[in-house]
């Protein structure tokens, strides 16, 4: 689907829709949970869908019973669903939260599984684990595309790189509670992402699942054998990294207002709180967002319009490289193609500010959600209409996203 968006400024109050982060690991960990759990704010994104369906296959049930609530039974409702080959397949779409959680759950809870994804999800490295799984002797093999792992999964030292994404970690909690005997999960290195870690430390909190953290030079987490996970009743809370558009957005002059958020989550997005009042600052800045990759598109946005002689350094965001597209290559590209200054470093970017962008282009989306959204929040600062090519990637994350910007004064037609 192709958008044309209007430059017109948006207007209003608008809540983000719910964490996709949050609800991952709350809809994983209710699944793994004996008895029924109720999660409530649920948007039923193709991620959200994905989790749902993987733990489908582990023999978690899910119904709706309102517009954005669901109840979940967890595995005690039945078995995995194993196919001729002995294990449970996955379809994981394009989530990354989706396939890394569930490869070690797989593992504990069904000796493997076969795990499928679309679009670059399967291209995304996951030699953290099989290093892991060539010391603890589990089989794995990746062809064309189909990730198969078989193997038990058994208490023990686990020990990854700080500077892996955060999922590698996650889904070591979530199935080490599993097995037989104590483990710890070692970060060898400074640890990154540590706010995503801290999201999983608080759902595992919420189903009675106790992991302490060990204090030295680098983190290790402590994880007992043989604990139940019990229901979870809750809200999943308003999303901090869509909200960061909204922030781009008032960055670039809209008159919005941010509603619904709760201030004392422990998302580490919510640092676009602290990045917004920087940007609205003069001078060089440098934003490190080594904790926070998917502010980047948003950030980048609004440092492109500070003006002339305003200078915003990115660093640390390499692992941008491996997300739904090359996101420093796609934010550099669509962002410069509307008229910005961009220029695109191995880890980073710098941002020379302009005071208006001129638009009269169609960008592409880059099959990538976060780059829609930004091109959109850009658009309101051009001199001429932006069409955005592939414009339903928004599905992957915030599937309202332009019935919301509509309703915000956004003026767009569709077509395709």
């Amino acid at each position: 689907m192709n958008i044309t968006i209007q430059p017109v400024p948006l207007h209003g109050a608008i809540t983000p829709p719910p964490s996709k982060s949050q609800a991952h690991r709350l809809i994983m960990a209710a699944a793994l949970a004996e008895g029924e759990s109720t999660l409530s704010n649920v948007a039923f994104s193709q991620d959200i869908l994905a989790t749902l369906s993987c733990m489908e296959q582990l023999g978690a049930r899910w119904e709706k019973t309102e517009e954005h609530a669901i109840r979940i039974t967890g595995l005690s409702a039945g078995v995995p669903i194993l196919h001729r080959d002995g294990l449970p397949h996955f379809d994981c779409g394009e989530s990354g939260s989706t396939l890394r959680f569930l490869i070690p759950i797989a593992l504990a809870v069904a000796g493997g599984g076969v795990f499928t994804g679309h679009g670059r999800l399967m291209e995304r490295p996951q030699k953290p684990y099989f290093d892991l799984f060539d010391e603890k002797g589990i089989a794995y093999t990746m062809e064309h595309g189909v990730l198969t792992v078989r193997g038990t999964l058994t208490a023990g030292d686990y020990a990854l790189p700080g500077d892996v994404s955060s999922q590698f970690f996650t889904g070591l909690l979530y199935a080490l509670p599993w097995v037989e005997g104590a483990s710890c999960i070692r970060a060898t290195t400074a640890l990154e992402s540590r706010s995503y870690i801290d999201l999983s430390m608080d759902a595992l909190r919420r189903c009675g699942i106790a992991v302490q953290e060990q204090e030295g030079e680098h983190p290790a987490f402590l994880v007992d054998g043989r604990q139940r996970f019990c229901p979870v009743h809750c809200a999943v809370e308003a999303d901090w990294s869509q909200a960061g558009f909204y922030y781009a957005a008032m960055g670039l002059g809209n008159a919005l207002s941010i509603e619904g958020m709760n201030e004392a989550s422990v998302q580490g997005d919510k640092k676009i709180t602290a990045y917004y009042q920087t940007l609205c600052g003069a001078g060089e800045t440098v934003l490190d967002v080594a904790d926070c990759p998917d502010l980047v598109p948003p950030l980048a946005a609004h440092a492109a319009l500070r003006g002339s002689g305003n200078v915003t350094r990115i660093v640390n965001a390499a692992r941008l490289r491996i997300k739904e597209s090359d996101r420093l290559a796609a934010v550099t590209a669509v962002l410069n193609a509307l008229g910005a200054q961009i220029e695109e470093l191995p880890d980073g970017l710098v941002i020379r500010g302009v005071d208006t962008l001129t638009g009269g282009v169609t960008v592409e989306a880059h099959n990538d959600h976060r780059i829609a959204m930004m091109a959109a929040v850009a658009a309101t600062r051009c001199m001429q209409a932006v069409t955005i090519a592939g414009a339903e990637c928004v599905r992957k994350s915030y599937p309202n996203f332009w019935e919301d910007y509509e309703a915000l004064g956004g003026q767009i037609t569709r077509e395709g």
